[in-house]
C-alpha cells in the first residue's frame, strides 16, 4: 500500500474513533448530570465502574492468554526444518510475519481481547450479584445447597466457565496455526509430524479443555435443578435425572480429569505420540455418549415411563413447592365457596358492602369520555386506559376511575409544533381528573370531582369544588412522554411563556417552573452539550434559551425508574395518586432471577399479555424468570421528577443484593414510606397476572393430581369477544369477599376449569395490614355456576334483553360492555356488567345507558336495567317470585321486566310492563316482522333476500325509534343527548 493509501486510512480510522469517543462522552457526560439532578449518582458510577473493570480484567486476560500462548508457539519452532514444497510454500509466510511478529500477535490478541472485553461489560448485573449476594435461608432439596447459590453464584461460575473454554479453543487454534507456519506441525516430509514442544505444548492446551469439562460437569449436576423435566411436564431434576444422570454427570467427570492427565503423560513422557491421548478423548467423547445420554434414556424409557406418575411423584412435589415459594404463592389462603344459592336473596336490596361498591364504570371505556368532557385543549389526553385507585371523600372510602390531563405532544397543530412551542411553550399539563367508580350523572357520564381548571367547576355534571385537591397540579412527567419529548423552562425576568391552561374568561394562562428538577443548561458548555446529544443547532440560537434555563428529559415515570434502578422490571400499568397535595406516580418494580431450584419458569411478557395490553399498559420485555417479588414501591413526582424507592419486601435477598451493590442506601426502608402513601398502594397487576396464571395448576399440591391435571384450571377470554384469544384482565374492586372482615381495595379475576367455561374459582390480591395476601375462592368440581364467557352470552342472548339490546344498537349507535364483574354474596354469584352506547356522531364518547345483572348460574335471573339500583329491585322481585312459586317466562326465564311479549319498547323502572297503543305498537309489530324476516332469510342462505331484511329491519328500527321519541319525549333516543338530572347510581 502506498504511503498515501495508509495515512487515508489512518485518517479515516482516527475520524471514526474521534466521533465514537466524542459521542460516547457526550452521553456519559449527559447521563453523569441527568444522575446528579435526581440524586442517584451512585447507581452511575457503580454501573459504570463494574463495566469497565469487567471490560478491562476479562479483555485482558483473553488478550494475554492468546498472546502468550501465540509467542510461545513462536519460541518453541524447530530452528532446522527439513526442505519439502511444503515448507518452501510456508517461508513466503515466515518472511512475512517474522520481522513484525510482535505487531501482529499485540493485534490478534488485542481484537479478541477488545470483543471479550465488550461481551463481559454486558454481565455487570451477574457480577453484582456474585460479589453482593448473601443467603436466602433455604436449600435445595437435593443437595442441601443455599438457594442463594444457585441465584447469585451460578450464572457468573458458568460464565467464567464459558470465557475458559473460549480462550482455550482459540489458543488451541492460534498455536496450532503459528506451530504450522514455522515448522513445528507438518503435513509433509520425512520423519515426526509434530515436534516434542509442539506437541507439549499443544496437548497441555487439550489437557486443560478436558479440565474444564470435568469443571462444566460438576457445574452442570447443580445446573440440573433448573432443566426442564419433559417427563413430569415440570421443572428440576426428575428420577432419571436423578438416578441415573446425576451420577453419570460425577463418573464422567473424573473420567476427564484421568483423561486429561493421561493426555499429557502419553503425549510428553511414555509414548511421545498422539495415539494413546487420542485414544483417550475418544473414550471420553464414548464414555459421554454411553453414561450421560443411553443410560438415562433407557432409565427413562425402560424404568420411568411405564410408572411416571409414581417415580416422578417426589420431584413433582419438590417442583410445586418450589414454585409456590418462588412466585410467593405459599401463604395463599384457599376457601371453598359451595355457590349453591341460585336464587337472589332479599339482602340484595340493603346490602353495603357488595353492592354499594359495584364499580360500573371501566377505565377503559371511559378515557374517551374523560377526553371529551375534560380536555379543553385538543393537545390534552388521558390516555387509552385510566386508572383505578381509591379515596376517602367526606368519611367515606370509594374507588374512583383517576386519569392525568396530560400533554399529547401527536395532538399540536403544525403551527403548534415548531421547536419554540413544542419544547418551551407546551411544557406540562394540568389536574388528576377523578369520578366515583359507581356513580354517573347526567344521562351516564362520570361525576367529576377534581382536576378542574377553573376555581370551581363550571360543568353542571360536575361537583362544585375540588374533592381531590392538588396544591401541585401540573403534570410536567407523564406516561404520554416520549424520549424525544424533552421541555426547557425557566425564564429569566418576569415573563411567563409555559402555556399553564385556558381560563374561565376564555383566555389563556401562562406559568414559569419552579420546581428542582431539571438540569441546568443556563452555561454555553451545557447548552453546546445538549445541542450535540439532540442534535438541535436551537440550543444555542434559540434565545428562549436563557441563564435560568433547565432541561426536563426522560420524562416517562417508567423510563425514570427504570434509569434510576436497572436491576429492577417495572410492572406496565403505573398510576397516578394525590399525596399530601402533589399528584406522584406510583409504580412497582419487581427484583427477579431465572435460576431458582425446581420453580417453574414463565416468560413475563407471554404471562402478562391480555386485553389491555398496549391499550395504555406497556408490554414487558420478553424475560424468563423463575422467581419474582413485588419489592419496590417506587413513586415519581409528576411536577419536579423526584424518585424515590421504597423497600415493601425488606426480607427480599435479591433486594439486599442490589442495595448492598450501591451503596446500601439506594432503596428507603420500609419503614420510611408515609402513611399517606402507603392508603394508595394497590395489589400489582403484572405479578397478579403471573401468580393467578401459576395458581390455575399450581393450585394443586398433590403430586399425583398435578401429574393427571385433571383439575387444572385456565383464564377465561374476554367475555364480549372470546374468539379473539385474549385474556380477560384482572379488575380492581373495593369490595368485600366472603371470609373478609370489610371492605378492601383488591385485584380479582375469575378462572375457569380447563377447557371448560363454567366457574372454577375467584382469585383476588390486597394488601391486609401492608401486606400482600392472596385469597381463593374455590368453587365445587362439578359447580353448574358459569363462567365470564358463559354468563355474557346468556344475559346477551336472553330474548327479551337482546330486542332491548338491538334497539339500542342500530346505524346511529353501537353498544359497547364494560368489565364483567364477578362477585360472590350470599352464597351465591353475582355478576354485573355496564353497557355503553356510543353514537355513530364525530366525537362521540360512550355513555354508560343500561347494567346488565345476573343471580345464580347466570341464565336463569337476568335483568337490564336502566342502573344499578332499578336492576338489584328487579333481581330480589324474581328472586321472590320464584320463591314464591310463580312459574318462568317461556323457555325457562322468570321475567324480566323487560319488553312485553307486544315487542313495546323497556320499562324505566317497576316490574309491570305498560301496554303500547297506536304508532308505537304498529312501530314494535313492524320490527319483530322485520327480525323474524331475517332470521327466515339467514336460514335459507338466500344472501339477496337477506341484505334486503337486513335494510328492512334497520328501516323499521328507526320508525320505531322516531314512534318512541314521540310519545315519550323526555327519552333520549338511543345515542342522543343524556338528560342533565344526576342519579347516584346510574
Amino acid at each position: 500500500m502506498s504511503r498515501r493509501g495508509r495515512v487515508t486510512i489512518g485518517v479515516l480510522i482516527g475520524v471514526f474513533l474521534l466521533f465514537t469517543l466524542v459521542g460516547w462522552g457526550v452521553n456519559a457526560w449527559t447521563d453523569w448530570l441527568w444522575f446528579d439532578e435526581v440524586r442517584y449518582t451512585q447507581v452511575f458510577t457503580g454501573v459504570l465502574a463494574t463495566r469497565l473493570l469487567l471490560f478491562l480484567v476479562v479483555g485482558l486476560g483473553m488478550a494475554l492468554i492468546i498472546a502468550s500462548n501465540l509467542w510461545l508457539a513462536y519460541r518453541l519452532r524447530p530452528q532446522l526444518r527439513p526442505h519439502s514444497p511444503e515448507q518452501a510454500t510456508l517461508e513466503r509466510y515466515r518472511m512475512m510475519l517474522s520481522p513484525r511478529l510482535g505487531t501482529w500477535i499485540a493485534l490478534a490478541a488485542a481484537i479478541i481481547g477488545l470483543f471479550a472485553g465488550l461481551s463481559a461489560q454486558s454481565r455487570w448485573s451477574q457480577w453484582l450479584l456474585f460479589r453482593n449476594g448473601g443467603s436466602f435461608g433455604v436449600k435445595d432439596p437435593e443437595f442441601g445447597v443455599d438457594v442463594g447459590f444457585y441465584v447469585f453464584q451460578l450464572p457468573f461460575w458458568r460464565y467464567l466457565l464459558g470465557v475458559g473454554f473460549t480462550a482455550v479453543v482459540l489458543a488451541l487454534l492460534g498455536a496450532l496455526a503459528v506451530h504450522y507456519v514455522f515448522g513445528g506441525v507438518r503435513l509433509q516430509g520425512v520423519g515426526d509430524r509434530m515436534t516434542n514442544a509442539a506437541r507439549a505444548h499443544l496437548s497441555t492446551l487439550v489437557a486443560i479443555f478436558v479440565l474444564l469439562k470435568a469443571v462444566a460437569y460438576v457445574l452442570d449436576r447443580r445446573a440440573m435443578l433448573l432443566e426442564y423435566n419433559e417427563g413430569a411436564k415440570l421443572y428440576g431434576a426428575g428420577y432419571a435425572d436423578v438416578n441415573a444422570l446425576l451420577p453419570a454427570k460425577e463418573i464422567l467427570a473424573y473420567i476427564s480429569i484421568v483423561v486429561a492427565i493421561a493426555i499429557i503423560v502419553f503425549s510428553n513422557a511414555l509414548m511421545r505420540n498422539l495415539v494413546w491421548p487420542g485414544i483417550a478423548l475418544a473414550l471420553l467423547g464414548v464414555s459421554a455418549v454411553a453414561i450421560g445420554g443411553i443410560y438415562p434414556w433407557a432409565v427413562q424409557t425402560f424404568e420411568v415411563k411405564p410408572s411416571a406418575r409414581d417415580k416422578e411423584a417426589p420431584y413433582i412435589q419438590r417442583s410445586i413447592e418450589a414454585t409456590r415459594a418462588a412466585y410467593g404463592l405459599t401463604d395463599t389462603k384457599a376457601t371453598p365457596y359451595a355457590a349453591n344459592n341460585l336464587v337472589p336473596p332479599a339482602s340484595l336490596a340493603t346490602d353495603t358492602s357488595v353492592v354499594q361498591n359495584v364499580r360500573l364504570l371501566d377505565p377503559q371505556l371511559v378515557s374517551e369520555t374523560y377526553t371529551q368532557l375534560q380536555q379543553v385543549r385538543g393537545f390534552y389526553d388521558f390516555g387509552s386506559k385510566l386508572d383505578i385507585d381509591r379515596y376517602a371523600v367526606a368519611g367515606k372510602t370509594s374507588d374512583y376511575v383517576v386519569g392525568v390531563r396530560e400533554i399529547n405532544y401527536g395532538e399540536l397543530t403544525d403551527q403548534q409544533s415548531n421547536w419554540i412551542n413544542r419544547h418551551t411553550v407546551y411544557t406540562h399539563g394540568y389536574g388528576l381528573v377523578a369520578a366515583p367508580a359507581n356513580q354517573v350523572v347526567c344521562g351516564g357520564q362520570p361525576f367529576f370531582v377534581s382536576g378542574f381548571l377553573g376555581d370551581k367547576a363550571q360543568e353542571a355534571c360536575s361537583s362544585q369544588a375540588e374533592q381531590i385537591p392538588a396544591q401541585q397540579p401540573r403534570i410536567y412527567y407523564g406516561e404520554r412522554m416520549e424520549p424525544d419529548d424533552y421541555a426547557i423552562v425557566g425564564q429569566t425576568g418576569d415573563r411567563n411563556v409555559e402555556f399553564d391552561k385556558p381560563t374561565s374568561a376564555g383566555g389563556e394562562q401562562y406559568y414559569t417552573y419552579t420546581g428542582e428538577g431539571g438540569v441546568k443548561i443556563g452555561s454555553f458548555t451545557r447548552r453546546l452539550l445538549y445541542a450535540i446529544k439532540e442534535q438541535e443547532s436551537n440550543f444555542l440560537l434559540s434565545e428562549a434559551v436563557n441563564n435560568d434555563s433547565k432541561l426536563l428529559y426522560v420524562r416517562n415515570p417508567r423510563d425514570r425508574v427504570e434509569k434510576v434502578a436497572p436491576f429492577l422490571t417495572v410492572d406496565g400499568d403505573p398510576y397516578p395518586a394525590v399525596v399530601n397535595g402533589r399528584v406522584l406516580w406510583i409504580i412497582d418494580g419487581y427484583t427477579t432471577a431465572a435460576t431458582y431450584p425446581y420453580a417453574d419458569r414463565v416468560n413475563l411478557q407471554a404471562e402478562t399479555a391480555d386485553e389491555l395490553t398496549g391499550r395504555g399498559t406497556f408490554q414487558l420485555a420478553r424475560e424468563n424468570v423463575n422467581y419474582i417479588r413485588n419489592s419496590v414501591k417506587a413513586t415519581v413526582d409528576a411536577y419536579d421528577g423526584t424518585v424515590k424507592l421504597y423497600a415493601f419486601d425488606d426480607a427480599d435477598p435479591v433486594l439486599k443484593a442490589w442495595n448492598k451493590a450501591f451503596g446500601g442506601d439506594l432503596v428507603l426502608p420500609k419503614g420510611d414510606i408515609p402513611p399517606e402513601l402507603a392508603e394508595h398502594f394497590r395489589y400489582p397487576a403484572d405479578l397478579f397476572k403471573v401468580q393467578r396464571n401459576l395458581l390455575t395448576k399450581f393450585h394443586v399440591t398433590d403430586p399425583g393430581d398435578f401429574y393427571s391435571g385433571q383439575d387444572f384450571w385456565q383464564v377465561p377470554n374476554v367475555p364480549d369477544a372470546p374468539d379473539s384469544g385474549q385474556k380477560q384482565p384482572p379488575y380492581y374492586l373495593f369490595t368485600q369477599f366472603p371470609g373478609q372482615e370489610g371492605p378492601r381495595f383488591q385485584l380479582t379475576s375469575a378462572v375457569t376449569p380447563n377447557r371448560r367455561q363454567n366457574l372454577a374459582a375467584l382469585v383476588s390480591g390486597s394488601y391486609v395490614d401492608g401486606q400482600p395476601k392472596l385469597e381463593v375462592l374455590e368453587l365445587p368440581d362439578q359447580t353448574r355456576i358459569s363462567g365470564p364467557v358463559q354468563v355474557h352470552q346468556q344475559m346477551t342472548n336472553n330474548g327479551d334483553i337482546r330486542q332491548q339490546l338491538n334497539l339500542l344498537s342500530s346505524n346511529q349507535a353501537q353498544v359497547q360492555y364494560g368489565n364483567l364483574l364477578s362477585l360472590p354474596f350470599a352464597d351465591g354469584m353475582l355478576y354485573v356488567e355496564p353497557v355503553y352506547v356510543k353514537s355513530s356522531n364525530q366525537d362521540a364518547y360512550p355513555l354508560l345507558q343500561k347494567v346488565l345483572l345476573s343471580y345464580g348460574d347466570g341464565g336463569s335471573y337476568v335483568v337490564l336495567a336502566n342502573n344499578l339500583s332499578d336492576g338489584i329491585k328487579q333481581l330480589v322481585e324474581q328472586g321472590k317470585r320464584a320463591q314464591g312459586g310463580t312459574p318462568p317466562a317461556a323457555g325457562g326465564t322468570p321475567p324480566t321486566g323487560g319488553t312485553p311479549p307486544t315487542g313495546g319498547t323497556p320499562p324505566t323502572g317497576g316490574t309491570s310492563p305498560p301496554v303500547l297503543t297506536g304508532e308505537l305498537a304498529q312501530a314494535a309489530e313492524r320490527v319483530q316482522g322485520a327480525i323474524a324476516e331475517v332470521k327466515a332469510a339467514q336460514a335459507s342462505g338466500d344472501f339477496e333476500r337477506y341484505g334486503r331484511a337486513l335494510k328492512a329491519l334497520d328501516e323499521a328500527m328507526t320508525a320505531f325509534q322516531q314512534a318512541q321519541s314521540a310519545a315519550n319525549p323526555s327519552t333520549p333516543a338511543p345515542g342522543g343527548s343524556p338528560s342533565a338530572s344526576p342519579s347516584p347510581n346510574g
